[in-house]
């Protein structure tokens, strides 16, 4: 059996929470490699945010940059950098309604220093013209080689 496309149905999605993918950029490279700092950083975003922290892990890499992960009683936060080019990638989805995790962006945006940044909120789980046009965009690629 295929699978079908939630815009192929009338089923309805109900929201389930959101997620956040943050790009910062142009920031000071000396952040980057400070496993304390982000760590620190994290704490405070999920704290902003209103989740709930239950465990983190922190791993530096050789000869630079650092990717820490936290469990979230609402979901999660990954984030990864790149001293060398000054950059940070940043994933929060929380679930619910009392979680926010733009505001845990907004933290790490000052924290992080970065002079520029993109901030993509997403609601899950209910069918928004965001995720229709993610969708319509994956289904035209398939069967293309």
């Amino acid at each position: 059996m295929a699978n079908q496309s939630y815009l192929e149905t009338d089923t309805p999605l109900v929201p389930v929470g959101s997620h956040c993918l943050l790009e910062l950029y142009d920031c000071p490279k000396d952040l980057l490699n400070d496993v304390d700092f982000i760590k620190k950083a994290l704490e405070e975003g999920v704290k902003e945010s209103d989740s709930t922290l239950l465990k983190e892990l922190t791993h530096q890499f050789e000869p630079y940059g650092v990717t820490a992960l936290a469990l979230l009683a609402e979901s999660h936060v990954s984030l990864h950098s790149w001293p060398e080019i000054g950059y940070v990638a940043v994933d929060m989805f929380t679930c619910g309604e009392h979680a926010d995790p733009e505001k845990a962006c907004k933290y790490l945006i000052k924290a992080f220093q970065a002079k520029n940044h993109v901030l993509l909120k997403i609601p899950r789980g209910r069918l928004t013209p965001q995720i229709k046009q993610l969708e319509e965009s994956l289904m035209a690629g398939v069967g293309e080689k």
